[in-house]
């Protein structure tokens, strides 16, 4: 069979730097006139080891041409603040509310804000204004008829209700603004408010890897077949290796994409010297925990752990549909919450769309369900695999909820707004070097003829970022 020499890739079949270039096959017997039965398939008994897909499945690649990807994603339309008090005591006509300094400041991801530092609250407009206070019922009415827009930042109230205020003075409440009443013949809305935009950043990694194997070992073959998930066959020994460097390769640079965090102020990492990398990126599990949503203490079984994700989703982009991405026992547990609804489900199996045949068999799993947004479940083979993250107790991550479709950003590239992927790799790339994916033959065996050495080193390089845009729209499912 002919074997394509290149593209080589470096895969070790134990996964372990094995010293081959100086070594030499001693092993060979003559003294033994028996010979025994050989299987020379090498038998592939953990299946597709690759874990790599998911960023495939679920996101796109695009060029960037700089060592910094920044992108705004908006604000809330609305505003709302939150802890607010006044002095005023209950049934008060007019009160003077307090807004937290931390709201009002500009630099805080809040909502559109006046520039200046300056509350979003106007003269003349209406608010609601409700006690904070579990299990309370009480809220007001009022129009605003003063406001001082120097620390401390308050507005000045008066109640719409013949009771006067509702709450007790000092009491933590929550102001927000759904109008505005003028009398007739006066000037109109004085101040105007200013959009703010969130900007995010990232920054692309190097990742590399090599191969190297001995002109003499290129040349020594093997009776054991080898086989590899992307196809690759032959007699050659070497050529596993290569192939297998590449498929894990391959599978880096999906979960450097995941994994990755930015080195912090002071730690070691920041402070590495070369030829290692000292800033790290903010992969797709460090941006969903810093800014997503999390859900921790173990995974939802029941319909009203859905529920309370569903209410967070309300206040966050709303997104109709979302994928989650799961280890085995999240879908179990996902599979058993469905089936529980069915009310033959504990003494039975006749949930699901079936007929019940003898012959059929029977499907106890599900793909997805409905309850306010669409959820769907695919199997995550990266949290399942006992070499990854299958079976981690510290830090074990069950699912990653992902939004589906895409978002609109304002691309520093393009100068304009466009349409983006909520997640997204990008790469260095420009006219005259790609750096998406670069692999490349030194040496003087194996049809290189870079140098003396007798040998074939293969190198992989490649430069990229994950972007993950409306983090605030995603689900990290964790212990």
């Amino acid at each position: 069979m002919a074997i394509n020499a290149t593209p080589g890739f470096d895969l070790q079949p134990s996964s372990q730097q094995v010293a081959l270039a100086t070594n030499y096959i001693t092993n060979f017997d003559f003294l033994n006139q028996y010979l025994p039965d050989t299987y020379e398939k090498e038998f592939e008994r953990y299946g597709n080891r690759t874990v790599a897909s998911f960023l495939r499945m679920v996101g796109a690649e695009m060029p960037s041409n700089s060592d910094l990807i920044k992108w705004a994603e908006q604000g809330r339309l609305h505003t709302k603040y939150t802890a607010c008090t006044s002095a005023a005591a209950a049934a008060a006509n007019v009160a003077t509310w307090t807004i937290p300094t931390a709201q009002v400041n500009p630099a805080a991801p809040a909502s559109s804000q006046p520039t200046g530092g300056f509350s979003a609250i106007r003269v003349g407009q209406t608010v609601m204004i409700s006690d904070e206070s579990a299990g309370s019922v009480l809220s007001n009415k009022a129009i605003v008829t003063a406001v001082s827009n120097v620390a401390p930042f308050t507005v000045t109230v008066a109640y719409y209700e013949a009771g006067g205020q509702a709450m007790a003075a000092a009491t933590n409440s929550s102001i927000f603004i759904y109008g505005s009443e003028f009398a007739k013949g006066q000037v109109g809305m004085q101040g105007s408010l200013e959009a703010q935009d969130l900007i995010f950043e990232n920054s692309p990694i190097i990742i590399k890897d090599t191969y190297e194997v001995s002109g003499s070992d290129m040349a020594q073959i093997g009776w054991v077949e080898i086989s590899t998930e992307n196809g690759g066959t032959g007699y050659l020994w070497y050529l596993k290796s290569e192939h297998e460097t590449r498929l894990r390769f391959e599978d880096y640079l999906e979960t450097a994409m995941v994994e990755a965090v930015p080195a912090a102020v002071g730690s070691g990492a920041a402070a590495a010297a070369a030829p290692v990398g000292n800033k790290g990126s903010e992969g797709v599990f460090h941006v969903v925990n810093t800014r997503g949503n999390v859900w921790s203490g173990g995974n939802p079984v029941a319909l009203a752990g859905f529920d309370s994700v569903i209410q967070r989703l309300d206040k966050q982009g709303a997104i109709e549909e979302n994928v989650i991405f799961c280890n085995r026992q999240f879908s179990f547990d996902i599979d058993d919450m469905l089936a529980a609804q069915n009310s033959y489900g504990a003494g039975g199996t006749s949930y699901g769309l079936f007929d019940n045949d003898e012959e059929m068999a029977l499907n106890l799993g599900f793909t997805g369900f409905r309850r306010g947004y669409d959820f769907y479940k695919s199997d995550w083979k990266y949290l399942n695999d006992p070499t990854m993250r299958g079976g981690l107790t510290g830090g074990a991550i069950n699912g990653l909820m992902v939004p589906a479709g895409s978002t609109t950003v304002y691309d520093q590239i393009l100068g304009k707004n466009a349409k983006r992927p909520f997640l997204h790799v990008r790469y260095r790339a420009s006219e005259t070097e790609d750096r998406r994916y670069k692999t490349w033959i030194t040496g003087s065996a194996g049809g290189a003829r870079t140098s003396d050495l007798d040998a074939m080193t293969v190198n992989f390089l490649s430069e990229r970022a994950v972007c993950t845009l409306g983090a605030n729209n995603f689900f990290l499912f964790r212990d």
